[in-house]
């Protein structure tokens, strides 16, 4: 069954175009990451296909239905964790529970073992009654989350929901994402984090410049640059004249720094190990040097010619 499809999309703010055709489709039980550097487009996607904004021309289609039929229906079926966090400071977690639970016509013993639900698959039922005012970050975003789910959607979607958190609410909101999908629901999430992704998503999709450029499971993308190999060098002291050594390599495709980390894409079949390691040693020292096997963020960095996480948000 399709949960979501979306089929030649334009969006445009005024003469900025933001989404140009974008056709995307979800299947019941996938967990589909949708990533993309700052500006691609991601949050825009999400907000038309919730039909939180309108767009140029396109067709979206939720449940198999026309987004525009019968819309009440349709958003019950929906959660959707929004990117800031959107909850009432003065009322308690399982207030806040319950008032998103009534919005969508919760009720009686119903609502109150959702929420009961709620609260404990994000693990924060022993916090029901402590105002959001007194939580740490990673706890307002689970119980951003909770509101979400409390009314126990089909599709559940997931704008960067674990921004800004410590990795022991990083681990527990993945882990509730699993949880929620072993119970059957489907789920769209985007992040900046690329493991996160790689530990959850049963499939990808990379918007850049408002276009889809690749989709496909992790091992599908990764096979498209099998061509390619990583070598992963660290050196006492990156310097200009061995940056500039290295992207004079033939076959070198790209040259990326972390700290004393320098990270080389090049051809298969160069020899380029032996090349960087004279070059780096002739400029002062290595410290270690290794291939690496093709991962999802080098698929993304050949495709967009970015990193994930490059500061900021979209």
């Amino acid at each position: 069954m399709v949960i979501a499809r979306m089929a030649d999309i334009v969006k445009r703010y005024g003469t900025h175009l933001v989404l140009d055709n974008v056709s995307i489709e979800m299947g019941k039980g996938e967990i589909v990451g949708l990533l993309g550097p700052n500006g691609a487009g991601k949050t825009t996607l999400l907000f038309a296909l919730t039909g939180l904004i309108g767009v140029d021309s396109g067709e979206i289609e939720l449940f198999g239905r026309p987004l525009g039929d019968n819309t009440l229906e349709t958003k019950r079926r929906i959660g959707f964790v929004t990117q800031e966090v959107s909850v009432f400071q003065d009322l308690t977690a399982r207030e806040n529970l319950e008032f998103f639970g009534g919005i969508y016509g919760l009720r009686g013993p119903g609502l109150k073992q959702r929420v009961q639900h709620a609260l404990e698959i994000v693990g924060l039922a022993k916090y029901a009654n402590r105002l959001p005012a007194k939580f740490s970050g990673g706890m307002s975003r689970r119980l951003n989350i909770a509101c979400a789910l409390v009314h126990a959607p089909e599709f559940l979607i997931m704008d960067e929901p674990t921004v800004g958190v410590d990795p022991q609410s990083r681990r527990h909101i993945l882990e509730t994402v699993r949880e929620l999908n072993r119970q059957g629901t489907t789920v769209l999430y985007t992040t900046h984090y690329m493991e996160e992704v790689q530990a959850i998503a049963s499939r990808v999709i990379i918007l850049d410049q408002g276009h889809v450029i690749a989709e496909g499971t992790i091992s599908d993308l990764v096979e498209q640059i099998r061509h390619e190999e990583r070598i992963r060098l660290e050196v006492v002291d990156v310097t200009e004249p061995l940056l500039q050594n290295l992207r004079k390599l033939e076959g070198v495709k790209g040259v990326v720094v972390e700290d004393r980390i320098v990270r080389i894409t090049t051809q298969v079949g160069f020899g380029n190990l032996d090349r960087v390691l004279a070059a780096a040693s002739e400029a002062g020292g290595v410290l270690s040097i290794n291939a690496e096997r093709p991962t999802l963020e080098d698929v993304f960095l050949t495709l967009t010619g970015k990193q994930l996480r490059d500061g900021g948000e979209e």
